[in-house]
């Protein structure tokens, strides 16, 4: 056979001689920098080459290695709280000598060899093993318990099985037909890790935000399409997601961002405590960092690298949050590489897969029963930030999102401008998870949340009417109870909608706090049209006295929540005394 070599360079996208036994998404060696590169088309003698780095100085007829594997990352201890690039290369690693930036050719295991760990063994020699069976443990930082699972696909009975300190490359043990038996698993990005089945999921994925939580809920597995313009705060949404939502591990994916804007995320993430842990965000967290200004074909791959790392989490029966920032980026990464290929394009020049390759990535999430004993299930939840351009919804890469995504949280730059966040259009915005959901929350919180959620919907629809009106004729011009439901959506929007990332009170909100303060909206509202039915004008409703009583909850820390929403069940009541006129029971 003769030697591979290059005999095209176009950009990212090379093109060698000598392939003909090569195999789509087979990883190679390219040039003499031994450039990662992967096969994306192979015709007669010659593949077509998607080039993971920049390949300025790459010359024709350079040789190019067969590496003969897809696209793999090591999966083990050591991955939570790492920062790795879109193809598993620990950026610390590499800017270990002093580089600001990833010299071509640059390469460094996924995984710390020299970091040691305490493996203590669940199994003994004789015992039965099935793929997915739970070996034994790791304790990592912040007192994460690492489950080191049987990989898929292998079977067999015990022969040894050693505990004690060990590197992420040493063998613990073997099996009886020979298999060594390790801390690390090798698995390829771009092919989803097996399960039992799926199942539905029994609960919410509680992100600590009361618009999220309260009126577009998302099922624990579920997916997510938030789209927005500049501006509008879907990185600051993320961020608080990751810090605040309940999941055991977090994996967030900057995909084609700006360099400065990851950096100013990897300096916010090192700060960060968990609420409920009192531990560094970053103990449950893997940063996988691909800039807009590193090479685009890494870009494509981040997403698939985020997903497997948190498929691998989810099998031990975690729940695990994917927050993906952002698929726009990535999209427009598969637009390049398809307009290099000289691909037929599709609506704006994506490649005419899109919506297909959006699907396959949104499958990956779910709730699933595991392999492997003892039984247990795990979950993956995809958030995915979208950013269309001039806040365009219409655009392919939303339209994609939306046919997959069992939620939509639109951002509106209107509600940006005018400070309100999270910047949620209400009347754009939808969850199909809010009915099925509904059942955990009147179980768990309280039997008057979907009730409350529908009359809240509905004031927040009925003032967008009203204010387009008042608009043309003035909100004087108004009946009393129109300027009242006006009054009482603005304390919906400012009060319960709204939130704060900087108020340490307000930044996280339980499910409690989150229902007492809609509650209340609800409560003003039906008070004072049954004063106004008692004879009463808006003027004489201490209204202003009840939106300080709800602040107030909305500020209260956890313990003190309840008494502060006792206060403003009072102050409700007394909403028409300024007049004496009592409200009617």
């Amino acid at each position: 056979m003769s030697e591979a070599k290059l005999t095209r360079i176009v950009g990212s996208l090379a093109r060698a001689s000598g392939m003909r036994d090569a195999v789509l998404n087979e990883l190679v060696g390219v040039g003499r920098a031994n450039l990662l590169a992967e096969v994306l088309r192979v015709a007669g003698d010659e593949a077509t080459l998607q080039v993971f780095e920049e390949t300025s100085g790459v010359a024709l007829g350079e040789p190019v290695q067969r590496l003969r594997t897809p696209l793999t990352v090591d999966l083990g201890p050591g991955l939570l709280g790492s920062v790795i690039d879109g193809i598993g290369r620990p950026l610390a690693a590499l800017a270990s000598g002093g580089r600001d930036f990833i010299e071509a050719g640059s390469m460094a295991p996924t995984l710390d060899p020299s970091r040691r760990f305490v493996f203590c063994p669940s199994r003994r020699p004789g015992d039965d093993v099935r793929e997915g069976d739970i070996l034994g443990t790791v304790e990592e930082p912040g007192g994460f318990e690492h489950r080191i699972m049987l990989p898929p696909g292998t079977n067999g009975v015990v022969r040894e099985l050693r505990g004690g300190e060990v590197g992420v490359r040493d063998s613990v043990g073997a099996l009886e037909d020979g298999t060594p038996l390790g801390l690390v698993q090798r698995w390829s990005v771009r092919r989803p890790r097996p399960v039992l089945g799926r199942s539905a999921a029994p609960r919410p994925f509680l992100t600590g935000q009361r618009v999220f939580d309260f009126l577009f809920p998302v099922a624990e597995g579920g997916t997510v399409a938030v789209p927005g313009g500049f501006g509008t705060g879907k990185t600051i949404i993320e961020q608080s997601l990751a810090k605040y939502a309940e999941a055991d591990v977090v994996v967030y994916v900057g995909c084609g961002e700006r360099g400065n804007e990851m950096a100013e995320v990897l300096h916010e993430f090192a700060g960060l405590l968990d609420p409920r842990r009192g531990r560094p965000v970053l103990d449950r967290t893997v940063l996988v960092v691909n800039t807009s200004n590193m090479p685009i074909a890494a870009r494509e791959a981040s997403i698939y690298l985020g997903l497997t790392v948190a498929e691998y989490f989810r099998d031990m029966g975690y729940r695990t949050a994917v927050m993906a920032d952002s698929l726009s980026r990535w999209a427009e990464a598969l637009r390049e590489i398809g307009s290099r290929l000289q691909e037929m394009p599709g609506e704006e020049g994506y490649p005419t897969y899109l919506a297909s390759r959006t699907a396959k990535l949104h499958e990956r999430a779910g709730r699933v029963r595991c392999l492997g004993a003892p039984e247990r299930t795990g979950s993956v939840t995809l958030i995915s930030a979208v950013s269309p351009p001039s806040g365009d919804f219409a655009e392919p890469v939303t339209q994609a999102c939306l046919r997959v995504a069992g939620a939509l949280w639109a951002l509106d730059p209107s509600l940006a401008h005018q400070r309100q966040f999270p910047a949620v259009d209400t009347g754009t915005s939808y969850s199909l998870y809010a009915e099925p959901m509904e059942q955990w929350f009147a179980r768990e919180v309280d039997a008057r949340w979907g009730s409350t959620r529908g009359e809240l919907l509905a004031l927040l629809q009925r003032d967008s009417e009203l204010r387009d009106i008042a608009s043309i004729v003035g909100p004087d011009s108004l009946e009393d109870a129109d300027r009242l439901l006006l009054e009482a959506a603005s304390m919906v929007r400012e009060l319960v909608l709204g939130q704060s990332a900087f108020d340490a009170n307000d930044a996280y909100s339980t499910p409690a706090k989150t229902f007492a303060l809609a509650r209340g909206a609800g409560d003003v509202l039906a008070a004072g049209r049954k004063a106004l039915a008692a004879g009463a004008v808006l003027s004489d409703l201490d209204l202003g006295s009840a939106r300080r009583a709800m602040a107030a909850v909305r500020d209260a820390s956890p313990p003190d929540v309840a008494a502060r929403a006792d206060d403003f069940a009072r102050r409700i009541a007394a909403l028409a005394a300024t007049t004496g006129k009592a409200v009617p029971a």
